[in-house]
């Protein structure tokens, strides 16, 4: 009889133990701040912003990769971690990798903004631990290919083009949000 009660003790505690394993301390405590300072950081390269351009524009050009968030949000928590990384990643990149100087953003600014986009996805990326080493997605990976050449090099780099670049990652900074606080709220 003890056996069976420590069995079922043993079994509660290992599906307890899988069910939080993602809970770790950064998650908790420091991706709300870093999240909301990106988004800032956007805000004020929007501010310092002088331009005019419409948000059908976008639209026309690349679409948003509304299917690949919702198969994220379907996905488990380790894998809805690992994409966000992913955004995270790929959004330092192409900030880092292409010419903005046409834009009239500060360069601390956009340093700040690299900066921290880069420790959130490091500090998620301590989250998932070792299973946080698949490969990436091939379909998000080309989309921001595309934002670089359909956007950036067809527009010539300009302020308008990055003014799509700069509300095309807000939108994808809001929408890691979401994904990331979901979890929070179920752990």
């Amino acid at each position: 009889m003890f056996n069976r009660v420590l069995y079922v003790c043993l079994l509660s505690l290992s599906l307890y133990s899988a069910a939080s394993s993602l809970s770790c301390g950064w998650m908790d405590h420091k991706f709300k701040q870093h999240s909301q300072e990106s988004l800032e950081l956007l805000d004020t390269m929007a501010n310092n912003s002088t331009n005019t351009t419409e948000d059908d524009e976008v639209e026309n050009t690349v679409a948003f990769p509304d299917e690949l968030y919702n198969q994220a949000f379907t996905a488990s928590a380790e894998d809805k971690l690992a994409f966000t990384v992913q955004i995270l990643n790929e959004t330092a990149a192409l900030f880092e990798e292409e010419d903005h100087s046409s834009a009239s953003w500060e360069e601390n600014t956009v340093e700040n903004f690299v900066n921290v986009v880069t420790q959130q996805a490091d500090g998620l990326r301590s989250c998932i631990g070792s299973h946080g080493h698949k490969k990436k997605n091939k379909k998000l990976h080309l989309y921001f290919k595309r934002l670089s050449s359909h956007i950036l090099k067809k527009m010539g780099d300009s302020a308008d083009a990055w003014e799509l670049i700069r509300k095309e990652i807000r939108a994808h900074l809001m929408r890691v949000d979401q994904m990331v606080s979901s979890l929070l709220t179920t752990n």
